[in-house]
């Protein structure tokens, strides 16, 4: 078992301070040592435009257009390297497993990938210039793998391939524009169908209405359906999806073969968080290990979370801290059972 720990983050403020709070934050950090030196032995396979990059994010979130500008300026690095260390937009995204059912009042999603991509970081923004407060984790300090905004729109997405990929933003920014820009999941249907995609994912989502649209999203066509579960492939656009997707099937056919368990936010929780009922997956080194499980609820404003498995997930109430209410606690502790480091606590652990 590894113990291990996720930061904290709560900002109220500007997106260019939140951006040099963070960029302040990271500064000699392990996660940014770790980052850097994998450029040393790893090329780009993605071309860096700033401009073409600041038109893209002025046109669909101009707020985090200036959260990079703070995180340049805090750190001191060129524009070139924020672009391509934390901008979301024209690079690789890593492939992954993830599945994410939704019902009465609830999303839960586990977040499978590899230890060695996870930065440890859980953010509370709320931007006093523009775009909604969200909580959730991170992912590549300004993109959202999963979260819910003050409104109660809630997200979480699955990878489906990287093949082909087109000029656009990759998953986890586009995670963070839809929390940060849209209240409804039909203004999220608006947005991921006009938004230009990198790779392909499904963006599942649900409000404070109860409803819940998977939206299916290549660089080539975005498809629509109403289901309350997901995980790793594709129903409309076949023909995206990967050859192998026995692991995918399985988990899907373990919800659905268990839907006495899907009936409240606490038995989904417990089906997705333990390690016997088929959902939860220990498959670290193949990048589709469990490595976090997240609640939201919509109409309450709540949000559970926790690190592992067998856990009890630690609650926030996101309602009283839009009222002003800071969160007692700075870190979030939970264990896996894998023996590959994290890139947030080892040194010489980096993007693969």
């Amino acid at each position: 078992m590894k113990q291990i720990h996720s930061d904290i983050l709560q900002f109220r403020g500007t997106h260019y301070d939140f951006g040099w709070k963070q960029g302040q934050l990271l500064k000699d950090s392990i996660t940014l040592e770790n980052r850097r030196k994998q450029w040393k032995v790893k090329r780009p396979r993605f071309q860096i435009d700033v401009e073409e990059t600041k038109n893209a994010f002025e046109r669909f979130a101009p707020g985090i257009w200036q959260e990079l500008k703070g995180l340049r300026d805090s750190l001191e690095l060129p524009m070139e390297e924020i672009v391509r260390d934390f901008g979301g937009y024209r690079i690789d995204a890593m492939p992954s497993g993830c599945s994410i059912v939704t019902g009465d009042g609830f999303m839960v999603r586990n977040y499978d990938f590899h230890p060695q991509t996870y930065e440890g970081r859980f953010s509370l923004f709320q931007p006093t210039d523009g775009g909604y407060a969200i909580i959730g984790p991170t992912s590549r300090i300004t993109g959202r793998m999963d979260g819910m905004n003050e409104k109660g729109l809630a997200m979480g997405y699955n990878f489906t391939h990287r093949k082909k990929p087109g000029d656009g933003f990759v998953c986890y920014m586009i995670g963070r524009i839809i929390l940060e820009t849209c209240a409804t999941v039909q203004e999220t249907v608006e947005l991921v169908k006009e938004i230009p995609h990198r790779g392909s994912f499904s963006y599942v989502v649900t409000d404070i209405s109860g409803e819940t649209f998977v939206i299916e999203a290549s660089p080539r066509a975005v498809e629509v359906r109403k289901t309350n579960v997901c995980t790793n492939h594709f129903k409309i656009q076949t023909h995206e999806n990967r050859n192998y997707l026995k692991d995918s099937y399985q988990r899907l056919e373990a919800i659905e073969a268990q839907p006495e368990e899907t009936t409240d936010a606490y038995k989904t929780y417990r089906l997705f968080n333990d390690p016997e009922k088929g959902v939860f997956s220990s498959d670290y080194k193949s990048w589709a290990g469990t490595i976090h499980t997240s609640v939201y609820l919509p109409k309450d404003k709540q949000m559970w979370f926790s690190i592992g498995g067998n856990q009890e997930p630690a609650v926030f109430d996101f309602g009283e801290w839009l009222q002003g209410e800071n969160l007692a606690a700075d870190k979030i502790y939970g264990e896996i059972d894998t023996d590959i480091g994290f890139a947030h606590m080892e040194k010489n652990y980096a993007y693969k």
